[in-house]
């Protein structure tokens, strides 16, 4: 059977649902005539992906990071001040992480990125602050380590901006030290004048005393108290050497039947050589007497003659041991006519037990009299003792509260990171080798796998009629 065909004849179109299921499900694998579509897409597609892609590499400005790290040191400091006469002052700063309330790491993060710090840092650049941005700022967990990163055009510029912002950062931090410890000082200076004033006026009151009473301090009472005490000690001492010596004294005048007074004098008057030269022409005319009274009678011219001469002798003896002893005749007649040998060693014993009675008793009466004196002038210091020993207690407490502000304020000076913890460098800005921006690597690899990704989505594409029929295909059950 032959059929016509017509030039002019139209062609068949697929129906809407047809199409709409072509663009749904795809043709068949085998089906070349969609290759074009895909090959346009292809092409499109890796158009999009790496036209903006190479552009950016191509005129994006090349970037450089400077990296600087930072380390706090994790102990404690102390230092102690030991001032002869003055007393000790102990400065000591805590372990910068002793407190879980603050974190020192985060306090410095936070300066490191305050304004002061990126106008500082900029300033000393000569750029502007949107210029040079703000710095990139990284802690370490469970260290104490601090890390920022700074950028520029050329790694030159991006070392310069590191260490500008590491000066800044330690100018700022010598300020608030600096800021601190004058603030404690105006506050310690306040305290150091009011007790300068407590004790000017406690050494007022002491002089006043002073010149007042004539009590120049407590010790000068606490001597004349030990001297008061020791003069009582002294004087029942020397009553007891008193009584003594009065008790030997008192036994010697009975066992010689003398007392002091007669044997001194008769020791001073058998030391003298013309009453011994008397006595013994005393001696001689008694002889004679007695003479005479053998050969005659007590009448007798003889015996009358020998009798005045022995008492011309006599009376010139007496009268020349009254002249000597100053002693009258009835005394003198109880004189001890044999003072010689180991009773005149007795008689000189008692002459000198007197004497040493005599010394002990104005002895006693010097110190009873300075025991007197003594009394009164510890009845007079008393009151003024007690005052005196208040005021100077009041002015040790003040001169010692005073020395110790003092200590303290000076002490504080060295105290400079009671605060703001100890920062020190641990890795200087560096400077960069290669550029941080744009990764070149990166954006080849993110090209690739959007590449790749483009290509996988487009054969999922091809396959998808197959892959929509499995789907849909359901599995027989089994009988």
């Amino acid at each position: 059977m032959m059929t016509l065909t017509f030039p002019f004849a139209r062609k068949k179109h697929p129906r809407k649902g047809g199409l709409a299921r072509r663009v749904v499900m795809g043709g068949k694998l085998g089906d070349v005539r969609r290759l074009p579509r895909y090959v346009t897409a292809v092409i499109l597609g890796a158009t999009l992906i790496w036209a903006p892609l190479l552009g950016y590499l191509k005129t994006a400005p090349l970037s450089y990071r400077s990296t600087t790290s930072l380390i706090m040191p994790g102990s404690g400091a102390s230092a102690s001040m030991n001032v002869n006469g003055i007393g000790q002052a102990t400065s000591y700063a805590n372990s910068a992480f002793a407190s879980n309330a603050v974190s020192p790491t985060e306090t410095y993060k936070r300066l490191l990125g305050a304004d002061r710090i990126i106008d500082a840092a900029a300033s000393a650049l000569n750029i502007k602050r949107a210029e040079l941005g703000q710095p990139r700022v990284r802690l370490v967990d469970q260290t104490s380590l601090i890390h920022f990163e700074t950028t520029g055009r050329t790694p030159e510029a991006a070392q310069a901006r590191g260490e500008a912002i590491l000066t800044a950062f330690f100018t700022e931090l010598d300020a608030l030290r600096a800021d601190e410890v004058d603030t404690r000082q105006d506050s310690g200076l306040q305290a150091i004048s009011d007790y300068r004033i407590s004790v000017a006026d406690t050494r007022t009151q002491i002089e006043a005393l002073q010149n007042s009473t004539g009590l120049l301090s407590t010790d000068q009472y606490d001597v004349l108290l030990e001297r008061h005490l020791a003069l009582g000690q002294e004087i029942q001492a020397q009553q007891a050497r008193l009584s003594e010596r009065v008790a030997a004294t008192t036994a010697l005048e009975a066992q010689l039947g003398l007392n002091p007074a007669l044997a001194a004098a008769t020791l001073k008057l058998f030391a003298n050589g013309a009453y011994i030269a008397l006595l013994d022409e005393v001696a001689r005319t008694e002889v004679g007497l007695t003479d005479a009274l053998a050969l005659y009678g007590a009448r007798h011219p003889k015996v009358e003659a020998a009798r005045s001469a022995r008492n011309n002798s006599a009376s010139m003896a007496m009268s020349h041991a009254q002249l000597i002893t100053g002693l009258d005749a009835e005394a003198l007649n109880n004189f001890d006519l044999a003072p010689d040998g180991a009773r005149a060693d007795l008689l000189a014993e008692l002459v000198r037990m007197h004497v040493e009675v005599s010394g002990a008793k104005e002895q006693l009466a010097t110190l009873e009299s300075q025991r007197v004196e003594s009394q009164k002038a510890l009845d007079i210091f008393a009151p003024a003792a007690a005052k005196m020993k208040d005021l100077e207690r009041d002015f040790s407490v003040a001169e010692a509260l005073f020395a110790s502000a003092i200590a303290r304020a000076q002490s504080s000076k060295s105290d400079i990171y009671a605060s703001y913890p100890l920062v020190q460098v641990l890795e200087n800005p560096s400077l960069p080798a290669k550029p941080s921006s744009p990764n070149r690597k990166l954006a080849i690899m993110a090209g690739i796998a959007a590449t790749l990704m483009l290509l996988i989505s487009l054969a999922m594409g091809w396959i998808r009629i197959a892959l929509i029929s499995r789907l849909m295909t359901k599995p027989e059950v089994a009988a």
